[in-house]
């Protein structure tokens, strides 16, 4: 036990003779959270739209001014041609291009059903489709009006007739704000980050400046060096655990609605797996940026895509929805945003829980023996 302290203590000096090792881990999980919590979001909030108003009377002006006051919309461009129009959609100036026809205002007052042209950008998918639910339900509400106008007008009064209605509450995120639901999943994708990475190019640093071949020839044991050498990792995952959590809930405002213990019980299984996975790296590779490499596109790169961090796994093929079976973070991504989100715990997450923990000692046993082979 002793001689896994000094290797404790000995790493614990190494971070902080190394001014870089510090800014890892304290400062860039901060930094890191910022960026992706307020970039990563597929909130559409101001909508580029561009009017092409062959009508120009009170009436077109009018509908315009639906989108206008709407709050979604910014009207940036009105075109008098459709090459102009074009143009814009090109350039990329303009998400939608909005077609009102000549006979617009005639034909409301004939009540005759009018043809609208709208024209999408469509090489976002999912920021046109958005763009188009905004647009329905205005050009919806706008005909309510349209009709509701006519028969007052004429005194018409309607019979009421038996209708269904839908009264919708939306749990957990009643904004449906993407940030909320990125963010703590931003959290377990930084602790993969700093874990994978320092194991694996820490150990692999000192293969390159010769230390490691001179602690091998001492009269430690193997498995004294890889405890020795992943417990710091672990403390230092833990703390950047409670770093990033509590800037969650001071900068986003999002508070950890289930059990911390429960939460940190689960991020400690899943440091288990990325602490293996980092020991792995280290064993295949000869220098820092081969580890570095390895690291971000064999390990870090399936991982995000797979674990549901960003896309859907139920939208994925079928055999790789298999395949993210094999992934600790998916397993991590869950536990934590039902912890943080819904408030849950190992009640109704404890599947989640044995599969990250037999997964994560499976991975850091294989990892420990391949490490203790390559010493040999």
């Amino acid at each position: 036990m002793k001689t896994i302290l000094h290797i404790i203590k000995k790493e614990f000096l190494q971070f902080k003779r190394d001014p870089k090792m510090f800014g890892i881990v304290l400062i860039a999980p901060i930094v890191q959270l910022l960026f992706l919590g307020y970039a990563a979001t597929l909130d559409v909030n101001n909508v580029h739209i561009l009017f092409m108003d062959q009508d120009k009377t009170e009436t077109s002006r009018n509908f315009i001014e639906r989108f206008e006051s709407s709050g979604f919309f910014s009207i940036d461009y009105y075109a008098d041609s459709y090459d102009e129009l074009t143009t814009q959609i090109n350039n990329a100036n303009v998400l939608v291009a909005f077609v009102i026809p000549k006979d617009f205002s005639k034909n409301i007052n004939r009540n005759e059903t009018v043809k609208l042209q709208a024209i999408f950008d469509g090489s976002d998918g999912n920021t046109a489709s958005i763009a188009a639910g905004y647009i329905g339900k205005i050009i919806s509400e706008y005909s309510i009006d349209i009709v509701m106008d006519y028969r007052n007008k004429r005194g018409i009064k309607v019979q009421p007739v038996g209708q269904i209605s839908a009264e919708i509450r939306t749990w957990y995120n009643p904004y449906l704000k993407t940030r909320y639901f990125m963010v703590p999943a931003i959290v377990a994708l930084l602790l993969s980050i700093i874990t994978i990475l320092l194991t694996s190019l820490a150990i692999v640093k000192e293969k390159e400046i010769g230390t490691l071949e001179q602690i091998i020839v001492t009269p430690i044991k193997s498995y004294q060096l890889i405890i020795g050498k992943l417990v710091p990792f672990l403390i230092l995952g833990l703390i950047s655990v409670v770093l990033v959590i509590t800037m969650m809930g001071v900068i986003f405002s999002i508070p950890v609605r289930g059990s911390i213990t429960f939460l940190f019980v689960a991020s400690f299984f899943y440091i288990l797996s990325t602490l293996g996975l980092g020991l792995f790296v280290s064993t295949i590779s000869k220098t820092q940026q081969q580890a570095m490499m390895i690291a971000i596109f064999a390990i870090m790169m399936p991982m995000i895509y797979l674990s549901g961090f960003a896309f859907p796994i139920e939208n994925m093929p079928q055999i790789l929805q298999g395949v993210s079976y094999l992934i600790p973070l998916r397993y991590f991504i869950t536990i934590i945003r039902g912890v943080v989100f819904k408030g849950i715990g190992i009640v109704d997450l404890w599947q989640e829980l044995t599969v990250l923990f037999f997964m994560g000692t499976a991975i850091l046993i294989f990892s420990s023996l391949r490490f203790r082979k390559k010493l040999d």
